[in-house]
């Protein structure tokens, strides 16, 4: 028979410290650092364990759509080549639940943003640019696209090295510029301690503001081969910029409150769709073709208006 175990042994249970009931308030902070850096002191517990840190884990998902042509398809590797912190996946249908595909592409490649090519009739490019999943999000109409391969431009730089990012007065003018300027920085600017990245800048990403487009540049920044490694502050005169490319214009057309969709926040009022501009140069080579046509009978109904008179020497060799 085997013995039954006695009340007295599960009794005995050893006291434990209460722990707090509520934690210690953290500072509020964003995607790139703290917001108030007042708030935030390097203090030592009792156990000589720092204080938390923040880190920028920011990832972004680049992804296209299907039947995508290939110079949209080299401007899109051109941008995975220079965004170590990116990651690529595979084409997706471009269809009205392209938002939920991507949101959750996006979740099982743990990323918080997302940049999406979206092909139309194989002429017209669409980006989408999102930050997910909360959003905002925006789609651009992409023109006036160089790819580094057709450019051959003599600037190069270092695979993986983190960029300076450069932005016109412009983004200081409106709300929305704002927000699209807050966009790029987060979804541009590589964090600092990613495994890919080199820990030095070389190349500067420039977004200019002209005619209400956003335009992309890509400078490499070089140094005079007779001069030291390190130059002292205010030595920008003796650097130089070299493109390297891509090149690019971003034409903004509506800004969402969610990803890929929600409450439109903004939408551009001097938006002209490719569609429009198509069907503008259609008409009028039709009224080229309609004024050939309309010369065509005046001059017919001209002669029968204006017979000429019979001319007496017509049938004088005919004998």
């Amino acid at each position: 028979m085997v013995k039954k175990r006695k009340r007295s042994d599960s009794s005995e249970v050893v006291a434990q410290p209460k722990k707090e009931d509520a934690a210690p308030e953290r500072p509020a902070r964003t995607l790139l650092g703290w917001k108030d850096k007042s708030q935030v002191t390097d203090e030592v517990d009792d156990n000589n364990v720092a204080s938390p840190k923040f880190r920028n884990k920011e990832k972004v998902l680049v992804t296209c759509s299907r039947r995508i042509s290939y110079r949209y398809r080299h401007l899109m590797l051109n941008l995975v080549s220079l965004l170590p912190h990116c990651k690529k996946d595979n084409k997706v249908e471009s269809k009205e639940t392209k938002g939920a595909t991507l949101n959750e592409l996006v979740e099982l490649k743990s990323c918080s943003s997302c940049l999406f090519f979206e092909c139309r009739k194989g002429k017209d490019l669409y980006l989408w640019m999102a930050k997910c999943p909360g959003g905002p999000s925006v789609k651009f109409l992409v023109s006036a696209v160089h790819t580094m391969e057709e450019l051959k431009l003599t600037g190069n730089h270092l695979k993986g090295s983190r960029p300076l990012l450069t932005f016109s007065a412009n983004f200081e003018k409106d709300a929305h510029w704002k927000l699209l300027k807050e966009m790029l920085l987060q979804i541009f600017e590589i964090p600092k301690d990613h495994r890919k990245a080199k820990p030095f800048h070389d190349h500067v990403f420039v977004f200019s503001i002209a005619d209400d487009h956003i335009w992309f540049r890509n400078y490499q920044i070089s140094v005079h081969h007779n001069e030291s490694d390190k130059l002292p502050r205010g030595g920008l005169d003796k650097m130089t910029l070299i493109e390297v490319g891509p090149r690019f214009c971003l034409n903004p057309i509506k800004i969402f409150g969610g990803s890929f969709g929600g409450p439109t926040l903004y939408e551009n009022p001097f938006y002209v769709s490719p569609n429009q501009i198509r069907a503008l140069e259609k008409k009028k080579k039709s009224g080229k073709f309609a004024k050939k046509v309309k010369a065509k009978t005046r001059r017919k109904m001209h002669e029968m208006s204006n017979p000429l008179e019979p001319d007496e020497f017509a049938d004088m060799w005919k004998d």
